[in-house]
């Protein structure tokens, strides 16, 4: 149940790997519930991470729980974590802290049985040190870190990856060893997201089964 800190660029697999964590875990048979804190407005965060009760703010016409709820006895994913504001940190570090949490308009606590996993492609230690990112904060959530490398730096990953994206859209192409050497010495800056677009034109656009 230990908190996990995923780290790494962009594109580079951090829910995939939070997803596997959570498979192997003894938390599999519950819940995996991820949310993205850089893709949801500030001001509707907290209400999506707590949930609310029938009539918190205008517009809550009916009680909602939130993420925190929603994977009880499984796994919470807070990706890009770096994006949550000070103030949402703070509450935050209390309920990891507590392991409490009250829905926003309401009073009753509930226990948090969740497992936190975080991701984040900034340098959380150099938020810190600009007052970005809350000290005590990080070193709730950063437990367990793991960083994940960039697709240049692991190219004998490449055809695995591309292999894997064929079979699972029932395709084959072949690859000659110029073509392979090339992706090999690209530097994929999209990481393995980038890597899955130029997978998905070959197939859609090019009636080719063949490489060079």
């Amino acid at each position: 149940d230990a908190t996990v800190l995923l780290s790494g660029e962009s594109g580079t697999g951090k829910e995939v790997f939070a997803r596997y964590i959570h498979r192997h875990s003894r938390r599999a048979d519950g819940p995996f519930v991820a949310i993205n804190c850089a893709a949801i407005p500030e001001n509707l965060l907290e209400a999506t991470l707590f949930g609310y009760e029938k009539g918190a703010f205008t517009g809550a016409v009916q009680a909602c729980p939130g993420k925190f709820e929603q994977a009880q006895g499984g796994t919470l994913l807070l990706d890009e974590i770096g994006e949550l504001s000070l103030p949402l940190q703070v509450k935050l570090l209390r309920v990891l802290q507590e392991k409490q949490f009250s829905r926003l308009g309401g009073d009753t606590l509930i226990t948090a049985d969740f497992r936190l996993i975080t991701a984040s492609n900034k340098d959380l230690r150099q938020l810190v040190a600009s007052g970005e990112f809350r000290q005590d904060l990080y070193y709730r959530i950063n437990i367990l870190e793991l960083s994940l490398p960039a697709l240049r730096q692991r190219p004998g990953d490449i055809m695995l990856l591309i292999q894997n994206l064929l079979y699972q859209q029932g395709k084959q192409i072949t690859f000659t060893p110029d073509a392979v050497d090339f992706l090999h010495r690209y530097s994929w800056p999209g990481n393995i997201r980038e890597l899955q677009a130029v997978i998905y034109r070959l197939i859609v656009l090019l009636d080719i089964d063949r490489v060079s």
